[in-house]
């Protein structure tokens, strides 16, 4: 009997911090999208691809949903925009264990103006008493006509093989859009500033993360086949004078600790030795420069 071939599209929607990165990164089984605890981690588009027997599903991290104030978050937020447009499902993430808000109503809102087919994930079940979860679920079944409500914990894995089993389930028949082994379409030079960065969001704090990104300056793979290496030299951006010093520490001891964790990470990823340089640079409202931006891929 022949069996037909799913494929399609699956956009990952939701507030900053109901964990949409950890979920992409658990789904698709490897890391390809950064995880942190600060808010707006994510500010690209990042594809995660599953290549099954049965078919295949394109899975889109996106930027948390939030009001933007910068043309950086004008440009995220416009990202989301444009994923809705031509996918085949919505899985909307919701943070089970905060309660129901503002920012709740506000990414509602956004899957009902698409009129998408949804999935509604009921993320980090795993910080609530069962028997909280079917109010919640009520709840959000009352506001929009959701395929499927689907408890998860994307941190244990739980419910996760019955979510793909689900997306496949409602999934058009069609070819593989990609190569089977593909697990993604981002560069390793673009994945190499996100790891960078990640790790520049562990040890910032205060509005840092909100001003400060990665930008690779030079990726040289001229000697990977040879001694395998590859040479990365980066800079991280801040906006002001007086954040450079915190980014590195006294006697450059944070930026030091930062290159050695970013290193051994980038190593994992490359599969091969890494040289990183990193040198800390101010940029004045960067987030209102569309030419850094361009250089950063925001919006892309």
């Amino acid at each position: 009997m022949l069996v037909s071939m799913k494929s399609g599209t699956a956009v990952i929607l939701g507030r900053p911090n109901s964990g949409k990165s950890t979920l992409l990164n658990a789904l698709v089984g490897q890391k390809v999208s950064i995880v942190s605890s600060k808010p707006q981690t994510t500010r690209n588009r990042i594809l995660g691809i599953i290549t099954e027997e049965r078919g295949q599903i394109a899975f889109t991290d996106t930027p948390g949903i939030h009001k933007p104030a910068y043309r950086m978050n004008r440009r995220m937020m416009g990202a989301v925009y444009e994923e809705l447009k031509e996918i085949d499902l919505v899985l909307l993430v919701v943070d089970a264990s905060i309660s129901f808000g503002a920012g709740e109503k506000f990414a509602l809102e956004m899957v009902q103006k698409a009129q998408r087919s949804s999935l509604l994930l009921l993320n980090k079940v795993d910080r609530v008493a069962k028997p909280k979860l079917l109010p919640i679920m009520e709840r959000y079944g009352k506001t929009y006509d959701f395929l499927e409500i689907i408890p998860i914990s994307a941190l244990n894995g739980d419910n996760l093989n019955l979510l793909i089993d689900k997306i496949f389930h409602y999934l058009p028949e069609g070819e593989l859009v990609y190569e089977s082994e593909q697990i993604t379409d981002r560069s390793e030079r673009f994945l190499a500033a996100e790891f960078i960065r990640e790790k520049l969001l562990e040890r910032m704090r205060e509005e840092l993360p909100y001003t400060s990104a990665v930008l690779v300056r030079n990726f040289d793979e001229s000697r990977r086949a040879e001694k395998n290496l590859v040479v990365i030299e980066a800079d991280i951006l801040v906006e002001r004078r007086s954040q450079q010093g915190i980014v590195l520490g006294a006697g450059a001891s944070q930026l030091r600790d930062l290159g050695i964790a970013a290193r051994r990470d980038l190593e994992q990823l490359l599969e091969c030795q890494v040289y990183l340089s990193l040198t800390v640079r101010t940029a004045p409202n960067w987030r209102n420069d569309d030419t850094v931006l361009d250089q950063l891929e925001l919006g892309r």
